[in-house]
Order: structure tokens, then sequence, then C-alpha cells
């Protein structure tokens, strides 16, 4: 259920909104066609290390043991920083989202109230976070059908006399007011908006350290990667993308429904324990391997790394800022740290052994990979063009600029002192001298 929907939150509910309006339908389909390619080779290479070695930390532990100690240094302090500047975030969503209802509530108690709501999920440890994952992922695809179900109706017709859905809609949309909004720039500045939404899905990859049988769970899990792409995505999103105009000026602003609305709260709730149990499992793993303070590594008997947690946590005080009257200002700064950080995450037949021996294998093997690879990089091209030529203004803005490309001076600044600390080697960790056996699970040939 966490590789369902574990990852659907704001970014489909909410980011869809200004994505339509930039690109236009076909630039949201075609965007979020080719940020899930990149998804799916990505997660069946994750899943497919994962269940070989299902060692704590996840792609973080993967990437110091086979690729370069420093360049996992700085992917496991980026993905950490990451998850503790979301937090706040989300909590913050989830408090203005009950503003449509009633302001009667101060924003500071509701930001308060979803606090402390982490908090309490959180003393129940991996076991809470799971069955919370569970039944709000439930809701979410439920959701997501009635949705598409009510979406199908309205486009053929079945609309309230008097509205634009009493009469076949169809393509209207397609060809009046179009398909792009802004042409190909319009589709550039969708990308970032659609790996956004993509965001948690490696969760998978970290999970696997915690189930009692990762080489039985992970490949069910992973799998089903593709089904929540296309089925509860990119369904979702043609739908929307028949059914509104990208000029539909309640595209920004709009109340929503009831329903729609207790989704994105239980979403944004969710998003944020997963950001509490993300960062803790890495930042555990980095004191693990000694590069974060030794208490970190602390873990109580309900097997929760208790410092860890306690640390990711304190993050979410930063809501609060918000209350300010600057605080839309510093929180713009905030989350541009970690603006393209999830991308950065996601970048990642030797000694005469072979891929028959992996009991499970990624689809689309290494071709797969590199696949996955080039996007990001087309992605990073994409954002960095329309930071150049912003999609509406005649000039680059200097403060736009930095702000979306905040992330990689961060993550270069991680890197550099990583390998001043490390002293290790400068470049990849040649294939011959990487120890595959340590921490390797049980193999079974795959047949």
């Amino acid at each position: 259920m966490i590789a369902m929907g574990g990852s659907i939150g704001t970014g489909l509910f909410v980011g869809v909104g200004q994505a339509l309006r930039n690109g236009g339908p076909g630039g949201v389909l075609i965007a979020w066609s080719v940020i899930g390619l990149m998804l799916f080779n990505i997660t069946q290479a994750l899943g497919e290390m994962a269940i070989v070695y299902p060692i704590s930390g996840g792609f973080y532990s993967l990437v110091v043991r086979m690729v370069n100690p420093a360049l996992g240094i700085a992917f496991g302090y980026n993905y950490v920083l990451s998850w503790c500047i979301v937090f706040p975030l989300e909590i913050t969503a989830a408090a203005i989202t009950v503003q449509y209802w009633t302001d009667a509530v101060p924003t500071g108690a509701w930001i308060t109230i979803f606090f402390l709501l982490v908090v309490l999920v959180n003393i129940f440890g991996a076991l809470g976070y799971a069955e919370e994952e569970f039944w709000s992922s439930l809701l979410k695809i439920l959701v997501v059908t009635i949705f598409v179900i009510i979406g199908i109706v309205m486009n053929c017709g079945g609309g309230p006399a008097g509205s634009p859905y009493e009469s076949y809609v169809g393509g209207r949309y397609f060809q009046n007011p179009g398909a792009f909004a802004n042409g190909f720039k319009g589709v550039c500045a969708v990308f970032v908006t659609a790996a956004f939404s993509f965001a948690g899905t490696e969760l998978v990859g970290i999970a696997a350290t915690e189930t009692s049988n990762p080489r039985k769970s992970m490949p069910t899990a992973v799998k089903g990667t593709f089904w929540r792409i296309t089925c509860l995505y990119l369904t979702s999103l043609l739908i929307i993308s028949l059914n509104i105009p990208y000029d539909e000026p309640r595209l920004l602003g709009g109340s929503g429904t009831d329903l729609i609305n207790a989704t994105i709260c239980i979403s944004v709730l969710s998003i944020g324990l997963s950001c509490v149990y993300a960062g803790s499992r890495v930042l555990t793993a980095l004191a693990e391997t000694g590069f974060a303070p030794r208490c970190f590594t602390m873990v109580d008997k309900s097997g929760r790394p208790l410092w860890s947690v306690v640390f990711v946590l304190a993050w979410g005080l930063l809501a609060y800022i918000n209350l300010a009257s600057s605080g839309a200002t510093i929180f713009t700064w905030l989350t541009a740290i970690t603006g393209l950080a999830t991308l950065i995450s996601w970048s990642w037949s030797a000694q005469g052994k072979s891929v028959e021996e992996l009991p499970f294998r990624a689809f689309f093997g290494k071709a797969g990979s590199w696949v996955g690879l080039i996007i990001i990089a087309l992605v990073f091209i994409a954002q960095f063009y329309i930071a150049l030529w912003p999609l509406r203004g005649p000039s680059l803005d200097p403060t736009s600029f930095f702000q979306a490309y905040l992330t990689a001076p961060v993550f270069l600044v991680c890197l550099v002192l990583a390998w001043i600390w490390k002293r290790g080697p400068m470049w990849l960790i040649p294939a011959h001298a990487i120890d595959l056996d340590v921490y390797r699970s049980e193999i079974v040939v795959h047949r």
C-alpha cells in the first residue's frame, strides 16, 4: 500500500491545478508520462538492490558501499534535509486546507493539532506508521477512483442541467483553448511539478529493511508501481485534462469539496509521517556508518531510532514561521534548499557474478537505469531553461533563479565536506573493488 498510495498527496490533489495552467492538458500528460517512465525504471532498480541488500538506510547505504562514500554521505544529508523541510511545509498545507471549512480557529492552533497528531502516531513506531499508511493510502486510492468514475460520467454528458457537463464534452478542451498552454516552455515548466508529485516512492526501498521477508514482499510492491502510475496518476490526469480547460480561473484558489479537502488533510498528515520515517531512518544510517553523531544510532525496544525521530520532529516547529508577517518569504527560501532534492536522490556485471543470481531483476535491466538517469538530467535541463527564461516575465529574475537552484550548491557543499572528511576516492569505486557479499541476504536463483 505504501507503493500504491504512499506518495499520493498535494502533488496530485493540489499541484496539478498549477501544472494544467502552465502546460495545458498535453503538457501535463507528457510530463507525467515521462516522469512515470523514469520512476518505473528507478523503482525497479531500487527493488533489485534492496531485495539483495536490505540494509539500514536504503539507497544511501548502497551509494556509500557501491558508488562513492563521499557521494553517499552527500546524498544522505541531502535526503534528510529535504524531508526535514517538507515536514513543516506539509503541516502548514494541512492547516491552510482546514481554513476552507472555517476560519474561526487560528492557523497556529491547526498547526499545533496536526503536529501533535504526527507525534502521537510516531509513539507507536514503525507499526503506527505502517497502519496509518495502509488506511490513508486506501482512502486516497478510493477517492481517486470515485473521482475518475464521476469524471467519466461528466465528460459523457451526465452532469447537472445548466452546467458545462449537461452534454457530451469529449476532447473539446484539447481543441479550445488547446492542448498546450505555453508551448514547449509550458511542458518544461510542468516537469518539476510532476517529479514532486511522485516524491516518496523510494520509501519502499527504505521500508524493505523493516519487513520480515523483503525477498517475498518487495517484488510485489515494486511491480505495483506500474499500476499506480497508469491507473491512478495518468487516468486521473486524463480525466482532469478532458473536463477542465487550462484557462479555467478556478484552477487556482478554488475551495474544493469536503471529501477532497478531507483527503488532502489526511494526505499531508500521511506525508508528514513519511518525512519523519524516512528522514529518521537515513539519519540513523548516517550515524551507524560514522557520519553523524553517535546518539542517533540509539534504537529503543520498539525498534524506533528514538533521537533521530525526535530530531526530524523538531523541524516541524518551523511551521509556525508562517504565522509571522515575513513567514511566506522565509519558507520560500527554506523550500528552495530542497527544491530539486528528490531528483538528486533518485539519480545513482562485475566480479564474474551473473544477474541470474538475483531473486528479482529490473524489468529493463541496466538499460532502464540509464533511461531513468537520462530523464533526470533532462528534467534538470528543463528546470534550468525555465529559471533562465521564466514562463511569465520578459527576463531572468535573479532571486527566482537562485531559489530554483539553491539545492545544487547545498548538495555540492555537502559533497566537498564529505570528501574532505572521508579522505576517500574522488571518483567512483571500481567495479572489482565493490564488496558484493557483506550484508547480502539469502540468494535464491531466479527462475
